[in-house]
């Protein structure tokens, strides 16, 4: 039998426990058997959480001026504590899984989250929810691929710039070049009209030094007249030289 100074250490131990957790559960059990009861303590101890039967009256005092006294009521019969100080999430998985797996022997009675009294259809609900380790997981992949996202965009920004430069610099010498080749084929066509208007010209000249006087109508007439005046000369000297 416990003494009275044994008695207020535990009672000073859960209250204190009590006191830095942030949710607790409160479960009945009938014949349990040694394996089962061993089963949920490891399961607890997994996720964190501490398990403790206690004494209905112990209790009472332990959750006096806490969160948890709203649940006094519910201590009554065989009653055991579960209590987490970190995910609550977590400790609502493994009560409700285990209780549901284990129904003709615990019994679900109570459950108390962030100062809130739940039931056990409410504990089932908040099971399934992500655990803290989910939802950080989640929130640091969403982070993570944004900025992969931020990377790639600036990554690309002077990648594209240096594409963009690149072909500038491959079209400038084009450039460069059209106008020098261009003026080349068109030097030696100038070159050519010039020779071939000399060449013309130089033509031209020949043909007109080259080329006799045609009679202009004045000339006709002054030869016809020589010749009309020379004709009767030679028809009178003619009878002379007989």
């Amino acid at each position: 039998m416990k003494t009275r100074e044994r008695k207020q250490e535990d009672l000073n131990a859960l209250t204190e426990q009590l006191g830095n957790s942030k949710s607790a559960m409160v479960i009945s059990f009938n014949k349990v058997t040694v394996n089962k009861d061993q089963e949920l303590r490891e399961q607890l101890r997994g996720v964190g959480a501490n398990y403790k039967v206690v004494k209905n009256t112990i209790a009472r005092l332990a959750v006096k001026g806490t969160p948890y006294e709203t649940a006094d009521e519910h201590f009554k019969g065989v009653s055991a504590i579960a209590w987490t100080d970190s995910d609550p999430v977590i400790l609502s998985k493994t009560i409700s899984k285990f209780v549901k797996a284990n129904g003709e022997t615990f019994t679900f009675k109570v459950g108390v989250v962030d100062g809130r009294v739940v039931n056990l259809s409410q504990v089932e609900a908040i099971a399934s929810l992500p655990s803290k380790e989910e939802l950080i997981s989640k929130l640091l992949f969403v982070i993570n691929a944004q900025a992969q996202r931020i990377v790639t965009v600036i990554n690309a920004v002077p990648r594209n710039l240096a594409i963009v430069i690149k072909q500038i610099g491959d079209a400038k010498p084009a450039t460069a070049e059209q106008p020098a080749e261009a003026k080349a084929e068109q030097q030696p066509t100038a070159e050519a009209n010039a020779a071939t208007e000399e060449v013309a010209v130089a033509t031209q000249a020949d043909e007109q030094v080259s080329a006799p006087e045609e009679p202009t109508a004045e000339t006709a007439t002054e030869q016809s007249a020589e010749e009309t005046a020379a004709a009767p000369e030679a028809s009178q000297e003619e009878p002379a030289a007989e």
